[in-house]
C-alpha cells in the first residue's frame, strides 16, 4: 500500500542551522535559478540519519518591504506554496534515499504578489530542481 502523503511543513524541514545556511551560500557548490518573483539557491548533499530529504529557508529583504507585516505575508505565501507542492521534488528524491537537498527561496520583487502567482513560481522552481538533482 502506498505511503500516505502528508502536506505539512515541520520544524525539521526548515533550515535553522547557521552552519548549513553558510554552507548553502558560501560553499560554491550551490546552484541558483530564478522564476520571478523568486530565486532559489539549492545544494544537494549527503543525507544523515533522521534528516528530511528536503529542507527550506525563506528570505525576504528589508530593502523590499520595510514593514515586517508585508515581509511575513510574503514568507507565509512562499511556505504555503512549498508545502502544497513539495512532492514534486520529494517524488524525484525517493529514488535516491541517501541524497538531501537544502534550498533557500529569496524574494526579488518590491511588490506583493497574489498567492497563485507565488505558487506557480515555486512549482516551476521545484520542477527545475527535481530535474537537476
Amino acid at each position: 500500500m502506498p505511503e500516505e502523503r502528508r502536506y505539512t511543513l515541520t520544524k525539521q524541514e526548515r533550515i535553522c542551522s547557521r552552519s548549513l545556511t553558510e554552507q548553502l551560500f558560501n560553499s560554491g557548490k550551490a546552484h541558483s535559478m530564478v522564476a520571478f518573483p523568486l530565486r532559489i539557491v539549492y545544494m544537494g548533499m549527503e543525507r544523515t540519519d533522521g534528516t528530511p530529504q528536503a529542507s527550506i529557508l525563506v528570505s525576504v529583504s528589508k530593502r523590499y518591504f520595510k514593514r515586517a507585516v508585508k515581509r511575513n505575508r510574503v514568507k507565509r505565501q512562499v511556505r504555503e506554496a512549498y508545502r502544497k507542492n513539495k512532492y514534486i521534488l520529494l517524488d524525484q528524491l525517493a529514488a535516491q534515499p541517501e541524497t538531501q537537498v537544502a534550498m533557500a527561496f529569496i524574494w526579488l520583487s518590491d511588490e506583493l504578489c497574489e498567492s497563485n502567482r507565488v505558487e506557480r513560481s515555486v512549482r516551476h522552481l521545484l520542477e527545475k530542481v527535481a530535474e537537476s538533482v
